[in-house]
């Protein structure tokens, strides 16, 4: 099945300009929200603290649950509503169990006598120390930065050192536009965020080489015609393959985000960021990238 046909000849290459600064300025905004926020919001699981998920049967609101944990020793507790329930809300704190012994018991006795005891169902509760929360930040962070010297040894062996490099910067670029989109709509990150950029980054990987193989392909088909014409016809000659993917799978994971619920809601924003931008970096980023590389290199030999 194809969308488009295979000898349509948009100019992607003569945009790839309007396209970096397109993407210098995606990334400026993001670091800029990350700066004056102070960097991510992290989650309990990063941070620390305790989280707990309560279900009401019938209408509150944050202000009456705020009013029954004062006696509780919550300090600086927030209070928000969960996903699209009315009656259901998060209260996160500071504190570990460490010094929140028997939690669970002392907030549901407020609770039930407050709501009644058939009136609210506790639904999970999960406390993370401090200690543990920063290990867990840096083995995510591990993880990304392993998966990303990974990539790049497998593009060099499997093509050449200047794909590798154009692929790396792709998913860099990606994965900051999503971190800056995670800043400026104020989600928080934890460990599903990180498995989410991990699957961007081997999503937006596996369009990237599809190009970089038609690249390949064509080099010793049209390179009479230049370097720029051989990177713009291989990106026409799988740009039905590419909209067809990323098509699809953006279909999956919009509704993931819309009907998925609470629970799975910044993961499947995560996605649905990262497929789009991905699927822009294969196109505008990865595959220009290799030109701006090859124009340096005959500057470099016109000159020795």
């Amino acid at each position: 099945m194809q969308l488009i046909k295979p000898d349509i000849n948009i100019d992607f290459v003569g945009k790839r300009n309007l396209a970096f600064a397109l993407s210098l300025a995606l990334i400026v905004i993001g670091i800029v929200s990350l700066i004056a926020k102070g960097g991510p919001a992290y989650g309990v699981d990063f941070a620390g603290g305790t989280l707990v998920q309560l279900k009401f049967d019938k209408p509150t609101s944050a202000e009456e649950i705020k009013k029954v944990l004062i006696p509780v020793p919550f300090k600086a507790a927030t209070v928000q509503q969960f996903g699209d329930e009315p009656n259901e809300f998060l209260i996160r704190a500071q504190q570990t169990d460490s010094g929140l012994k028997g939690l669970r018991v002392q907030l549901l006795e407020k609770l039930h006598q407050k709501y009644g005891k058939d009136g609210v169902d506790m639904r999970r509760i999960e406390m993370v120390g401090p200690q543990v929360g920063k290990e867990l930040r840096k083995q995510g962070l591990m993880a990304i930065l392993y998966a990303m010297i990974g990539i790049l040894v497998y593009v060099t062996w499997r093509f050449e050192f200047r794909f590798a490099v154009g692929a790396i910067m792709a998913l860099v670029h990606d994965v900051l536009i999503t971190l800056g989109m995670f800043s400026l709509t104020g989600k928080e990150i934890d460990l599903p965020i990180i498995a989410a950029f991990l699957a961007i980054i081997g999503y937006s990987l596996n369009d990237t080489i599809i190009v970089y193989d038609r690249i390949r392909e064509n080099m010793g088909k049209h390179m009479k015609s230049g370097f720029p014409f051989t990177v713009n016809r291989s990106i026409n000659e799988t740009l039905s393959r590419t909209l067809l993917t990323s098509g699809t799978t953006l279909v999956v994971v919009l509704a993931l985000f819309i009907f998925g619920g609470g629970v799975i809601h910044n993961f499947a924003f995560a996605l649905l960021v990262g497929v789009v931008v991905g699927t822009y970096s294969s196109v505008f980023v990865a595959s220009p990238l290799l030109i701006a590389w090859q124009e340096r290199r005959d500057k470099k030999l016109a000159e020795s």
